[in-house]
C-alpha cells in the first residue's frame, strides 16, 4: 500500500520579489533571532534553503535527533521563516511534512521604524553598484513598496 503514495516530494525552493522587513521595533524580530539563535535550527534553515526536506531527512543530513529537528521546526515555523510545502509517505505509510523556506525572504535591519527612510537611502546606494538601470527600478520599486510607511 504504501508504493501507492508519494514518497518524495516534487517541491521546490521558490522566493517571491515581497520581502517581509522586520525592524528592532518589531515584535516579529525577536520571535526571528530567537527561532535562528541555535545552532542547530540555523542549520536546519540553510538546509531549507537550499532544498524541501522531511524532518527525518534534515535529522539524517545534521546527524540530529528527530525530536530535536521538531523542536526547531516547530520554532522556525512559529517565527514565520519556515513553512510547510507539501506532504509525502514514509516507505511505512506514515505522513510527513516536507519544509521549506517561507516564499516570502524577510529583512532585518538593526534600527527602528524611524530608520526606515534611510535605510531606503542605503539601499538604493547598494543597489546602485549592482548593475543596469532595470535592475536599480526592480530594486527601486521593492524598496518604496516594502519601505515607505502606509
Amino acid at each position: 500500500m504504501a508504493r501507492l503514495l508519494p514518497t518524495q516530494t516534487d517541491a521546490t525552493v521558490e522566493r517571491s520579489d515581497t520581502p517581509a522587513v522586520l525592524s528592532l521595533d518589531d515584535e516579529a524580530t525577536r520571535d526571528v533571532i530567537e527561532a535562528l539563535s541555535s545552532e542547530t535550527a540555523y542549520e536546519i534553515f540553510r538546509l531549507l534553503n537550499e532544498t524541501p526536506a522531511t524532518p527525518s531527512r534534515i535529522a539524517d543530513r545534521l546527524d540530529q535527533s528527530i525530536q530535536n529537528v521538531h523542536y526547531h521546526l516547530e520554532n522556525l515555523e512559529a517565527a514565520g521563516v519556515i513553512e510547510v510545502t507539501d506532504t509525502c509517505y514514509s516507505e511505512k505509510g506514515r505522513e510527513m511534512s516536507v519544509f521549506v523556506v517561507s516564499e516570502d525572504p524577510t529583512l532585518l535591519f538593526l534600527g527602528t521604524e524611524d530608520d526606515r527612510p534611510g535605510l531606503k537611502r542605503a539601499f538604493k546606494s547598494f543597489a546602485s553598484l549592482l548593475g543596469p538601470p532595470s535592475i536599480l527600478l526592480a530594486a527601486g520599486e521593492a524598496i518604496s513598496r516594502f519601505v515607505t510607511p502606509e
